[in-house]
């Protein structure tokens, strides 16, 4: 076969030409680069003494993860515990899980959960990077932070005009379409716009999604020293409505692997939309000032029948409830919505002082507040919708609901912070890092009734959270490409959610911990190789704890978690490349007692205690890149007495991509190439959220 000149060099060409296919050092951002979500001074990560991993937005879609939570946890120590009540995002990270414990931020705003929900962002195709800080982050963004903070920085505007396109269609009648362009567009003005489709039928009966996004960006920049972000966010999500399959005799059956014992009518539909304005002013070398001011609203939609148990011979279910032997008992019929609305401004000034030679400081100090209305809207009562169907063959039926969904309370949340980070360099190769955020959330709830059908709103309580939290690190370069560090964090997170607290939280206050983190990071082979390596120990307290079943709840329990993750990514010769992390942890209640039972010494829910991914990839010519990835956790329990066990599991997705010329490729991918079946999380103790089978995708990618 004749190869045009571009393939007969023997390597890809440089310039624009060299994008088509996600090589080389490429596939991650540069460990001595400036990253933000680390530290608000600009510190790079071998200059922050904490954990930071960045997954590049193309290394993201070049593996082909499928959605934000996918490519999220392909870093170290993160786990999924997604489901549809949480809005498919919820993660776990180094012990700990769930929305109140790992903070989701978009560019750096932290985003707010609803009864314990966020359903945006959800599209890998916006995403210009994600970075994960490991462990405590409420010195930089606030409550929910004592696992650590997911950032997602999405797409800007670029120096020169480039666009992307892409088309997909694979197993379960699943297509994708996405398409974005951004350049500038004059001397002073920058745009980037990017749209994205998806929908599939499923691989569970009824399984059928989709979900639209579009995004667009506008940078002013009328002089080297000012510059006026606009951004828009739009998603509009109709998920897949399946919330786990049911374990028969306490086992997962594979004859019910595909069967979605959802009523026919369930339905769920998340719509977010996000404006923002960003101000970056930087009148001298040594200020800087930045305040972004942003807008969110979410309205998000469940009306399903979400729970499902085997009978057993003896007529009852794993929880207890009774029913006829040898069929699935359907109940908890909800029907639910969320209207929740966030307004914002985060302000910061930076001063950067030479103090003496060889000395010198950077000090940043801002303020941080929020606004947050939320409606929980729901049919919770309505007469009770409870079945027993046949476990291979059965009618759906339709959604019962004879209350109606109204609004049923509200909230009115503020949130207001001052921050303050510092940094003293002492010659070329040591550095102090500290940072302090004193914070007041206040949280009024009104209950809405409708005596005689007309609509009052009596307020219920009002509650005040005030919380100090800070870190200390220390950092030694003995040469400007190795770093080794230690860091003392304390954290914050709420009981439940800050926005949803109930009457029955209004006596307690916040969860506090802290953390002792040590570490090493590695930049070698000319910046072809990374590595590092953490140990850590973090311990929170204030969990509600019931002593015995007469004693009253009190907040005197406390569980920890220690660990070690590393991570090593390497660009060999011949075109090889390895991207690997692992993580080994031991999580546990310390003190936790409740309803007259002792949990102390077990690992608490939804927390594997043993992770790991691998990627290996080939440059096998020019034109022609291979990818496989192994993704391993391990068992987790779905309950605080340990007796319902998750069993780990390994999966393997590959990739083969063959650049039909400079500007264009075709992409096979098969996911979970041994077709195991396995538990991403559970939805109840025998109730398993099951991920996607064996499934082949072609896809076809262009730059222009």
């Amino acid at each position: 076969m004749a190869m045009p000149a571009w393939a007969q060099q023997g390597g890809m060409p440089t310039g624009t030409d060299a994008t088509i296919l996600v090589v080389g050092t490429r596939d991650k951002p540069a460990m001595d680069r400036p990253n933000a979500t680390g530290s608000r001074l600009g510190l790079t990560p071998l200059e922050t003494p904490a954990s930071i991993t960045s997954l590049d937005g193309d290394l993201v879609r070049a593996r082909g993860d499928q959605s934000i939570v996918e490519a999220e946890t392909r870093a170290p120590g993160l786990s999924s515990v997604a489901n549809p009540g949480n809005g498919g995002t919820a993660l776990a990270a180094r012990g700990f899980s769930g929305q109140g414990s790992v903070l989701q931020l978009i560019d750096g705003v932290r985003l707010f959960p609803a009864a314990g929900t966020i359903t945006f962002p959800t599209d890998p195709w916006m995403v210009e990077r994600i970075d994960v800080l490991s462990g405590p982050a409420s010195v930089l963004y606030g409550q929910g932070a004592l696992g650590g903070a997911v950032n997602v920085v999405m797409r800007k505007p670029t120096a020169r005009t480039e666009g992307q396109a892409e088309i997909g269609y694979g197993a379960q009648d699943s297509v994708r379409l996405a398409a974005g362009i951004g350049g500038p567009a004059g001397a002073t003005l920058g745009y980037r716009l990017d749209a994205s489709y998806r929908r599939s039928d499923g691989y569970v009966d009824r399984g059928d999604s989709h979900s639209f996004a579009l995004s667009g960006t506008v940078k002013w920049t009328p002089s080297p020293r000012l510059a006026v972000t606009i951004r828009g966010d739009h998603g509009d999500q109709r998920p897949i409505g399946y919330f786990g399959t049911p374990l028969i005799d306490g086992r997962l059956d594979p004859a019910i692997r595909t069967r979605n014992y959802n009523v026919g009518d369930g339905r769920m539909r998340f719509r977010d939309d996000r404006a923002s304005v960003q101000v970056d002013w930087t009148p001298s070398a040594a200020v800087s000032v930045s305040n972004i001011a942003y807008y969110l609203t979410s309205d998000r939609f469940w009306r399903n029948l979400e729970s499902y148990c085997w009978v057993g011979t003896n007529g009852t279910c794993a929880n207890g409830e009774s029913g006829t032997p040898g069929t699935i008992r359907r109940s908890d019929n909800y029907g639910i919505r969320h209207d929740q609305t966030q307004w914002g401004d985060q302000a910061s000034v930076t001063l950067r002082t030479p103090l003496a030679p060889g000395i010198a400081n950077a000090l940043v100090v801002g303020v941080d507040a929020n606004l947050v209305r939320f409606t929980h809207e729901n049919d919770f009562g309505s007469d009770a919708q409870v079945d027993a169907v046949d476990p291979f063959a059965f009618d759906p039926g339709r959604f019962l609901d004879t209350q109606g969904i109204a609004p049923r309370y509200r909230t009115r949340t503020v949130a207001l912070a001052v921050f303050a980070e510092d940094r003293v360099t002492l010659g070329q190769k040591w550095s102090v890092v500290g940072g302090f955020r004193y914070e007041e959330d206040q949280v009024r709830r009104w209950a809405i009734a409708y005596p005689g059908g007309t609509r009052t709103d009596r307020f219920a309580f009002e509650k005040t959270f005030r919380n100090a939290t800070w870190r200390a690190g220390i950092v030694y370069q003995p040469r400007p490409t190795l770093s080794l560090y230690g860091q003392y964090a304390t954290g914050v997170d709420p009981l439940a959610t800050l926005t949803t607290v109930s009457s029955g939280q209004v006596q307690f206050g916040n969860a506090k911990g802290n953390q002792v983190e040590m570490g090493a990071k590695w930049l070698f082979l000319g910046g072809r190789g990374t590595a590092t390596l953490a140990a850590y120990r973090i311990v929170k307290t204030g969990l509600l704890a019931q002593r015995t079943l007469s004693s009253p709840v009190e907040q005197v329990g406390q569980r920890s978690a220690q660990g070690v993750e590393a991570a090593v990514s390497v660009d060999l010769p011949q075109g090889f490349g390895i991207d690997a992390n692992a993580t080994m942890l031991d999580a546990r209640f310390d003190d936790f007692r409740s309803g007259g039972a002792d949990y102390s010494g077990r690992t608490p829910p939804n927390v594997p205690e043993a992770l790991g991914n691998l990627w290996l990839r080939w440059d096998a010519t020019a034109r022609m890149q291979a990818r496989a990835g192994l993704r391993y956790v391990g068992r987790r329990f779905s309950d605080n007495a340990d007796a319902f066990r998750i069993p780990g599991y390994a999966t393997v997705d590959a990739a083969l991509s063959y650049a039909l010329s400079p500007r264009m490729a075709v992409d096979l991918r098969v996911y979970n190439l041994f077709d195991k079946a396995y538990a991403v999380t559970a939805y109840g103790d025998q109730q398993w959220i099951l991920g996607r089978p064996r499934s082949l995708d072609l896809g076809l990618r262009a730059t222009f």
